[in-house]
């Protein structure tokens, strides 16, 4: 039944995707022009639920697709991104927090060429990394929540950093894990080589 929905690109999941993806201007319109904080806390947190959402009714719907395979990580790293882009304008975040994440998915781009010139997948996904990735974008709403005048500001701001620190150390040291396995790779096995007529 799985093959059957291979090629399909109207789903469910897919289309919560296309929902996130359209988010993001939305977001940033929030975030830097209005300051409208809450509702930028309301959408962050809509997003992190329609990400659960999307891959749990892939597997749930039998509706997984090579689109949403390729969708799903790329909102997700969009999403990411712009968010630590914009709390850096704003100066909720220091600088460098957006510089180790962001330089982290920038090297282990580079790594996947070592996997395709071999002709092999990329490796599993470290389900630790996957944790990391849910407290950054976790920490992100608490942050923010802590600028909004109402009472649990302090333990917003305090609980957002202690998730942030825990996210970007684990993040970053499952970088350095997919690192290391790469060199491996590519220290162990011959790329393939591809004969020219």
């Amino acid at each position: 039944m799985g093959g059957i929905f291979a090629d399909r690109v109207l789903t469910v999941p897919n289309a919560l995707s296309v929902l996130r993806l359209l988010g993001v201007p939305l977001f940033l319109w929030l975030l830097l022009v209005e300051r409208a904080d809450g509702w930028v806390v309301v959408l962050l947190v809509a997003s992190g639920i329609t990400d659960f959402l999307d891959g749990k009714l892939a597997r749930l719907l039998d509706q997984s697709s090579r689109l949403g395979a390729l969708l799903d990580p790329l909102v997700d790293r969009l999403y990411l991104v712009t968010t630590l882009v914009g709390f850096v304008i704003r100066g909720l975040l220091p600088w460098w927090v957006a510089v180790l994440i962001i330089g982290r998915d920038a090297l282990l781009g580079l790594t996947l060429g070592i996997y395709r010139r071999r002709e092999m997948s990329p490796p599993e996904v470290i389900y630790l990394g996957k944790a990391a990735t849910f407290a950054l974008m976790s920490a992100l709403p608490w942050l923010l929540a802590g600028q909004i005048d109402w009472v649990a500001a302090g333990f917003s701001r305090a609980f957002g950093g202690a998730l942030l620190i825990w996210g970007v150390a684990v993040y970053v040291w499952t970088g350095a894990l997919y690192a290391w396995r790469a060199l491996a790779v590519a220290r162990a096995i011959p790329p393939v080589p591809h004969h020219t007529r």
